[in-house]
């Protein structure tokens, strides 16, 4: 079972891949069939085996013999390891789904987020709805209802933060992608025991993660955009992977 949730990560690691590069460029996911980034040469099944393909051809197309992006290993790899992770903590439970969920929307916002600068909407909306529903099987109307509202407050909340930061930096301070994506963090971690509080923790622990990265590409490339929505999107993974320890803490110090 732990190979079969790895390989499983590795497959559908490739497939976010597709979907991460393809849909902000406005290509087809679906019909148009893998190729060759150079001589654009339709990829046979052999050449598309995740990882394994990619070693066997020393990362060169098989046609022109230019060079694979390494991102297919890292991203197929990535995945793999992160779907066991997921398997070996959870086990069989309702928060694994969760944890599935959110690790598949968080591999395509880094990839779309970090390349092109675009969070795209329907990872989102597909993540929403399937977390909705894992949240309804784990605590009826109740808790699907909770959720949903605490996933409105922390868009809501964000749509302020960035109202206060256009007027402060006369222009645009938050992406609207970065926005919808706070929606689906306050789905995640908006628990009837714990509140809002987590999603807010979350919001700040994502702030110093991208820090270090923010200071990085200010000094060295003297850019001011921020592709912050894998900071974001990582944050909320970390806290909801140690959820109880959050909460023992919040309840320890009654935070909020």
């Amino acid at each position: 079972m732990i190979i079969l949730f790895f390989v499983l990560g590795l497959i559908l690691g490739s497939f976010y891949l597709v979907i991460g590069t393809r849909l902000p460029k406005g290509e087809n996911v679906i019909n148009d069939r893998s190729h060759c980034d150079y001589c654009k040469k339709v990829l046979n099944w052999y050449e598309l085996i995740p990882v394994l393909s990619y070693v066997i051809q020393k990362g060169r197309c098989r046609n022109c013999g230019k060079k694979i992006s390494i991102d297919h290993l890292i991203v197929e790899l990535l995945t793999g390891v992160l779907f066991l992770i997921g398997y070996l903590y959870f086990g069989y439970t309702l928060k694994l789904a969760i944890y599935l969920i959110t690790i598949s929307v968080a591999i395509i916002v880094f990839i779309s987020d970090f390349k092109y600068m675009i969070i795209l909407d329907s990872p989102i909306i597909i993540g929403s709805i399937l977390i909705l529903i894992v949240r309804y099987l784990e605590k009826g109307v109740y808790g699907l209802l909770y959720a949903l509202g605490c996933g409105v407050g922390l868009f809501l909340f964000m749509i302020l933060i960035k109202f206060i930061g256009d007027k402060i930096y006369k222009r645009e301070s938050l992406g609207g992608g970065d926005i919808k994506l706070c929606f689906l963090i306050g789905l995640t971690l908006g628990y009837p025991e714990i509140g809002f509080r987590l999603s807010l923790i979350s919001l700040i622990f994502s702030a110093f993660l991208a820090l270090p990265y923010a200071i990085s590409i200010i000094y060295l490339n003297k850019k001011n955009e921020l592709p912050y929505g894998p900071f974001l999107i990582a944050s909320m993974i970390i806290v909801f992977i140690f959820l109880e320890k959050f909460t023992r803490l919040l309840i320890f110090f009654d935070i909020f």
